[in-house]
């Protein structure tokens, strides 16, 4: 599979590294700040691989539908216009896989926190927060993975409805909102927590990446899909679908 990578930072070099060391992949381009992001820019290409920033992206995306190579997103920052590039996603007939984290420990994790926030549901005094570290360099705040994490939570106990980011001096935080607190730090990778607490007891979870080869790795695999999916079932995607699948299988 040739795979073109739109972005090469921290990640984009991770991904080149882990598809030199791959038998069956390998880098057919990489586009950086500097290049012209057009349709023309991914002829040839298999599958494009997107870690950028939200203006990149939201500046390049057009052109990668345009294409008509899959391409999977592992830029953040930009879930309130998910649904309207979903639309053009399908109605142009590509193929786009979202995910704030490509990690499948981070994805496990995910399942986990879903379960354990409807088991809490019936248990008023069962609460639940969320925190976030990351480096100095991360650029949104919270991460794409803690809102996800948080939207997980309001899926699945019904006594939690908003997200609530900060707090003002002297408010209160009221018992349907959940705090999800963001701490950046040296050269932290990126640790979740969600934390349940009673009068008797409190539960913690926790995922904690030690590299970014998770990240890395799960991107290139969720490309793999994609391509192959591509073929008979385009649209836009996340990776529940692409773990809904893989776990099945």
């Amino acid at each position: 599979m040739k795979i073109t990578l739109v972005g090469n930072g921290r990640m984009g070099q991770q991904i080149a590294g882990i598809v030199e060391a791959s038998e069956t992949n390998v880098i057919h381009k990489v586009l950086d700040v500097n290049d012209a992001v057009t349709p023309e820019a991914f002829e040839g290409s298999d599958a494009i691989i997107d870690f950028t920033v939200r203006d990149a992206f939201l500046g390049n995306y057009k052109a990668m539908i345009v294409s008509g190579v899959p391409v999977v997103v592992g830029t953040t920052g930009w879930d309130e216009l998910m649904p309207r590039i979903a639309e053009e996603v399908n109605a142009a007939g590509s193929s786009m896989l979202y995910s704030a984290n490509f990690s499948l420990g981070v994805n496990i994790f995910f399942r986990t926190l879903r379960e354990a926030a409807r088991l809490i549901a019936p248990f008023e005094q069962f609460d639940i927060a969320l925190s976030e570290q990351h480096h100095t360099g991360k650029a949104d705040f919270p991460s794409g993975t803690a809102i996800k994490a948080a939207q997980e939570i309001l899926n699945s106990n019904p006594r939690k409805r908003t997200i609530v980011k900060e707090l003002e001096d002297g408010k209160k935080l009221e018992s349907d909102e959940l705090q999800v607190s963001s701490v950046r730090l040296g050269t932290v990778f990126g640790v979740h927590s969600a934390f349940i607490d009673s009068d008797s007891d409190t539960i913690e979870l926790t995922h904690m990446a030690k590299n970014r080869t998770g990240f890395a790795s799960g991107s290139v695999r969720a490309a793999e899909w994609l391509a192959q999916r591509h073929a008979t079932s385009p649209g836009f995607c996340t990776m529940d679908d692409f773990l809904n699948d893989l776990f099945s299988a």
